[in-house]
């Protein structure tokens, strides 16, 4: 079997038992601690700047996989050290990579996710409407459908709820007719008519409510904060969410107050909605 070794001094070669060269620029020592066991790992360059951010069930197999990644060399190349931070399970894991990433805004990390404003649809009366973050509460008010980071994109999700479920588009003043006359759904057989008076409004604001229901947002749960337990390989920490915006880990001994300026976060909302749904976590309720 022919083997070599790349620029970065990693063994190539087709038998996964041969064991591969660490390179040689990054620091040795930083690699020998590697755990493991779940939690974020950060390849830091030469300043000690964060290059890349990163999460898993297994740090120590995870940084080595990337030592092994051909496509990663130029990040690779840069890098000096990988520190560490163990967490109590994949959630904290999942939560805290999330926040690291959007506080550092590491160069390499290819989806630089930021507390940006989301618009959602809500619906006024019979008929749905775009609603933006900076005037709405997501994490505490009901009736939202979808997270979207445009209106086009909000607007282009309902064109499709639309077409799906034979909705009036004319209606949903997705397109424009004359009044009275059928939207091109209708005269095509895909709209029950509301445009033309063979539907009421309330029925069809009906039927746009239950088409739109796979998309609900659902509000935060709890009257406050919450703390959720992980606990494994020894390390249990408490993390601390409230609004579905993520607060960090709680220090031993003391509780963290909610920054004034907390915001709903896409990705925390993302991350907590099923397990807390399901009853899948451990809580700490005040």
């Amino acid at each position: 079997m022919r083997t070599h070794v790349n620029s970065l001094g990693l063994l190539i070669h087709g038998d996964p038992v041969i064991p591969f060269v660490y390179p040689e620029h990054i620091d040795r020592a930083s690699l020998d601690a590697l755990p493991s066991q779940a939690g974020i790992y950060i390849f830091r360059d030469d300043a000690g700047e964060p290059l890349y951010v990163g999460k898993s069930v297994n740090i120590r197999q995870r940084v080595l996989s990337h030592l092994r990644t051909p496509e990663e060399g130029r990040m690779l190349q840069c890098a000096r050290r990988v520190d560490f931070e163990c967490t109590g399970g994949e959630i904290g894991a999942l939560l805290r990579e999330s926040q690291l990433i959007k506080q550092w805004q590491p160069p390499f990390n290819q989806k630089l996710r930021g507390l940006r404003e989301m618009c959602s649809l809500r619906m006024a009366g019979d008929l749905p409407e775009v609603v933006f973050s900076s005037a709405v509460d997501f994490a505490r008010t009901p009736g939202l459908y979808g997270l979207f980071g445009t209106r086009a994109s909000a607007l282009e999700t309902l064109r499709n709820v639309a077409d799906s479920a034979g909705l009036c588009c004319a209606t949903l003043r997705l397109e424009k007719v004359a009044r009275g006359r059928p939207c091109f759904a209708r005269q095509l057989g895909r709209c029950g008519g509301v445009c033309v008076g063979a539907e009421s409004a309330q029925v069809h604001g009906e039927r746009v409510r239950a088409a739109l229901e796979p998309l609900h947002i659902a509000p935060w749960p709890f009257a406050g904060a919450i703390g959720i337990v992980e606990l494994a390989d020894g390390v249990r920490q408490v993390h601390v969410v409230d609004h579905w915006c993520y607060l960090g880990p709680r220090a031993k001994g003391r509780r963290r107050a909610r920054p004034p300026l907390a915001q709903f976060d896409f990705d925390v909302y993302q991350i907590l909605v099923r397990p807390l749904s399901q009853g899948g976590l451990t809580l700490e309720l005040p």
